[in-house]
Order: C-alpha cells, then structure tokens, then sequence
C-alpha cells in the first residue's frame, strides 16, 4: 500500500450534522501525520472521541476516487472532499476488514467500510453516493502508534 496523501480536519463538516447544512472546516493536507494507539490522528477532529471507536482513522482507495471523477467527469473535486485521512493506491481496503495489518511501522486494526452517506452527492457529485457502495473506503483503530508520512 503507498501513502499518496494524508489529511486531517480539526472540526466535523457531517457528523452531527443530520438535517442541517454541511461545516466548512477544510481537510488539511499534511506531509506527515502522528498516530497515538486507541486514540487516533494527533490534531484530528476523532482524536479520543471515544474508547475503541472505529473510525480512528480512515482510508480511501486514489483507484476509486480516479473512477468516480471519470463516471462523473469531475475536475474540479480533491480526493479531501471525501473527508478520509489517507489516500492509498496499491490495496484493497475491504480485504483488510477483521485484520490487523501495518504501513510504515504503524499497526491497524481494520474495523469496517466507511459506508458512504448521502452528503457524498453534495460534496463531490449526484451519484456519488450510490457510486460509493461497498467501496467508500476503510474505518481503523490504531493498535501501534507511529509516524506516516506521505509517498505520492
């Protein structure tokens, strides 16, 4: 799995966000992210939201969010909009649901699909939602803690 970018966001655009409009805190993009084990992101708006929570961190596949822009014809959307903290190439998130495997010296504990949900169509495009079905991405847990950085 390559690490082609990392973000994190200090406030929440949807969760919490049910019927009503969307935030504007920005995804920031960042060269290198801190993981602490059972807490998360350092500076992320999930940092020790709750014990054992399982989106500590989440993973989403540059192969999906390239197909989503050419079914689309969107240009003008980062892979950020999609609010997941890492953007991979190279692996099948969904293979690593139930297990516990490593990026750069970090261990994950893969926990879930980040099931997508209907702001998806507002964020990145009409469609985008249903485009997103068993492939929106990977929810983990950080087991070790460590440092990533980005490759892409």
């Amino acid at each position: 799995m390559k690490l082609q970018r990392l973000y994190f966001s200090p406030e929440h655009n949807y969760f919490g966000h049910h019927g009503k409009a969307a935030g504007t805190a920005p995804m920031l993009e960042a060269k290198e992210l801190t993981l602490v084990a059972g807490q998360g992101i350092e500076g992320d708006r999930f940092f020790g939201y709750k014990e054992n929570y399982r989106g500590q961190v989440t993973f989403f596949a540059e192969e999906v969010y390239v197909d989503l822009c050419e079914r689309f014809g969107v240009r003008d959307r980062p892979a950020s909009v999609f609010r997941r903290n890492i953007l991979t190439s190279g692996q099948d998130l969904n293979a690593l649901i139930g297990k516990e495997f490593a990026v750069q010296g970090v261990l994950f504990a893969g926990v879930a699909e980040c099931s997508p949900c209907y702001w998806m169509d507002e964020a990145f495009h009409p469609g985008a939602e249903a485009a997103l079905q068993n492939r929106g991405g990977l929810r983990a847990r950080v087991v070790r803690g460590g440092v990533l950085r980005a490759e892409g």
